[in-house]
């Protein structure tokens, strides 16, 4: 008999649990500590962005999907809704110069690396043709922020995509927008992206030949990864050239509603960087964000900060969820 509604949520909740006491450490593997690249969707790609722009002395580029510009949201929800993802008439896209002239007030502070870093850092940014999730202007904004600093930027646009993950074979119909957010456009964006910012690559694998792990993320968020909406279990894959070091570090944010809490492994199975990690010695990292309704921390959808949920610091080095991702990267890189 196929399990109803109640007892498959029941299942998974059950898996999940067992999941969670399972994760182990994070390991030391080594990792080049310089060269990390990073990218995401939506939500994850605005945090992608902030990455980059927070510690741009480290990583040397950005990958963005349906991402818009650094600092967008000026720690309002608000703002981000429309300004930053539809934006009209009475709510635009915040100028170029402004975000430009904010930021480098925040390097000047020392809140973030030196915005000299981002001259000729790479970005790659991806707006899909059926998106109306996050309009197209939101991308090109995202390009004049990059263009400003005069890093290298590829802005792909045509591609007939919903709001997802763009992948060569794995989810729903290209022009979809619908959970989990990834979406089949015979087009493989992790391929796209990942040469794109580290230059000309081996092929991808037939098949993944490395190994995709579980970890504890509570260390890297003071004990309590849940309390920075962030879950307790994450992700990282480590090809079999990479489990005695020196290999680059990319990663991954997903976008909301996309954490393994809440799609399981979908979402790091079939993203597509997996295979392209296994010839061309990269370890893959995917943090996890969690769904989290507090009154301190209301983030219902299981997005990535990059409007302000943590605090006001969130998209400098201050921030908790940026300082919880370059935590992880030092464990790997040791």
């Amino acid at each position: 008999m196929a399990a109803g509604p109640r007892s498959s949520a029941g299942v998974f909740v059950a898996c999940w649990a067992s999941a969670v006491a399972a994760a182990q450490p994070l390991p030391a593997l080594h990792a080049d500590a310089s060269g990390v690249t990073v990218s995401g969707v939506s939500s994850g790609g605005y945090m992608a962005v902030q990455m980059h722009v927070a510690h741009s002395s480290t990583i040397a580029g950005a990958g963005a999907i349906a991402g818009g510009p650094y600092f967008c949201a000026h720690a309002s929800v608000f703002t981000a809704l429309y300004n930053c993802m539809t934006p009209g008439r009475w709510t635009p896209l915040p100028r170029t110069a402004a975000l430009k002239a904010q930021t480098d007030a925040l390097s000047l502070a020392r809140r973030i690396d030196s915005v000299r870093h981002l001259a000729g850092s790479r970005a790659w940014l991806f707006s899909g043709g059926n998106d109306r999730t996050v309009y197209p202007q939101v991308v090109e904004g995202l390009r004049d922020f990059y263009v400003a600093y005069e890093a290298r930027v590829e802005l792909v646009t045509n591609q007939p995509a919903g709001h997802g993950m763009v992948t060569q074979a794995h989810g729903g119909k290209c022009d979809d927008t619908a959970a989990p957010f990834i979406v089949d456009c015979d087009y493989d964006a992790a391929g796209a992206l990942l040469q794109s910012l580290l230059g000309p690559l081996k092929p991808p694998a037939a098949k993944e030949r490395g190994r995709l792990e579980r970890f504890d993320q509570n260390p890297y968020a003071a004990g309590d990864a849940p309390a920075i909406s962030m879950d307790r279990v994450g992700y990282f894959y480590v090809p079999p050239a990479c489990e005695h070091g020196h290999c680059r570090v990319h990663v991954v944010f997903h976008g909301c509603r996309q954490g393994a809490a809440e799609i399981g492994e979908q979402f790091v199975r079939e993203a597509g960087y997996n295979r392209w990690a296994d010839t061309n010695g990269l370890i893959v990292l995917y943090p996890q964000a969690l769904k989290r309704f507090s009154a301190f921390v209301w983030n219902p959808r299981g997005c990535w900060d990059w409007w302000g949920y943590t605090g006001g610091d969130y998209h400098t080095q201050s921030g908790a969820q940026i300082r919880a991702v370059k935590a992880m990267l030092e464990r790997l890189s040791e």
